[in-house]
């Protein structure tokens, strides 16, 4: 288990980022959409598709992200950003799935 975190960790480090300081460039509703809709779920597709080629399947990896992304409702949004849990984590395992088919053992 420690030897799959610690190779997890760059990418839980990019979510991170992704999850936690692209907030601070909502300024108003439309940039919110732009941002929740657009921005955050492509960077995390590409994490997670490199992290499928470079590591294979993992089930850990959309967990860590749901798990990541949980904290940012209460500090950035509100109640209405709950299915986007799912919808983060769905994204990471379909980006690792398509990751994964390129992979080399």
């Amino acid at each position: 288990m420690k030897k799959t975190l610690s190779k997890i960790i760059p990418y839980i480090t990019v979510l991170a980022a992704d999850f936690y300081i692209l907030p601070w460039l909502i300024r108003d509703t439309g940039a919110a959409m732009l941002l929740m809709l657009f921005v955050i779920p492509l960077i995390s597709f590409a994490c997670a598709v490199v992290y499928g080629v470079c590591r294979g399947f993992d089930f850990i990896f959309p967990i860590m992200a749901m798990i990541l992304f949980t904290p940012t409702i209460f500090i950035y949004y509100n109640s209405s950003a709950w299915p986007y849990i799912i919808a983060y984590g769905v994204i990471a395992f379909v980006g690792i799935g398509i990751g994964c088919i390129f992979h080399r053992k």
